[in-house]
């Protein structure tokens, strides 16, 4: 059965354009085309889309807010933001939406293809050209979230958490850092208030979860 496809851009050529490239695909069928936000929310819930492709700037509102509509409203249609913006953060707001590709328009006709048949079998499709972006900002979030697991820890309880890390007892630590064993007890005993912990074996699950090395060196 083939893709039921609604068209949403304020610009009547672009629409022209993409009808006329997906017609020619004989597992698609261009059912709708919309010019603004309104008319996207209100065709995708008259027509009931397989997949939505839709410019990122309408008027009457962003094609991030009618995909976020689009989502609540009709969550079987699959959104692709195809744009000639590849700014981070209307990247990110999309996805957010719910858009399950974001494509720029200076894409290749094939690979666009290819996206809406991805995007038709509930995979999600993203630009090659923002991948990079993609995992960078996944691994700056991680890299923050595990600094923040941390935030409470002076520098010394940081490298008293990294030996309990790694099995070793107090008087271990107290050898490794040059410490009486009844300030590491200190030590340990703080640690496991600040990070709302119980015993020395969830410290050392917590170090690790939250990749205690990448910040210290033991």
């Amino acid at each position: 059965m083939a893709l039921k496809i609604v068209i949403v851009d304020d610009h009547e050529v672009v629409r022209l354009g993409l009808r006329t490239l997906l017609e020619r695909h004989p597992d698609f069928k261009v059912v709708g085309e919309a010019a603004n936000a309104r008319e996207a929310v209100q065709k995708t819930q008259l027509l009931r889309p397989d997949v939505v492709i839709m410019d990122i700037r309408l008027p009457g509102g962003s094609g991030i807010d009618a995909c976020r509509k689009i989502v609540e409203q009709v969550p079987e249609a699959r959104v692709i933001m195809l744009t000639s913006y590849a700014e981070d953060e209307m990247l990110f707001d999309a996805i957010s939406a719910g858009a399950c590709g974001y494509v720029l328009k200076q894409i290749g006709s094939d690979d666009l293809i290819r996206a809406i048949e991805a995007v038709g079998r509930g995979e999600a499709s993203l630009d090659p050209a923002l991948t990079q972006r993609v995992f960078a900002r996944v691994r700056e979030a991680a890299r923050k979230e595990h600094e923040t697991a941390f935030a409470g820890l002076t520098e010394q309880e940081l490298r008293v958490l990294a030996h309990v890390a790694e099995g070793k007892t107090n008087r271990e630590i107290a050898d490794a850092l040059f410490l009486g064993e009844g300030t590491v007890r200190n030590y340990v005993s703080n640690i496991l208030k600040k990070l709302g912990l119980n015993n020395r074996a969830e410290a050392a699950a917590y170090a690790v979860e939250h990749n205690l090395k990448e910040f210290i060196s033991s």
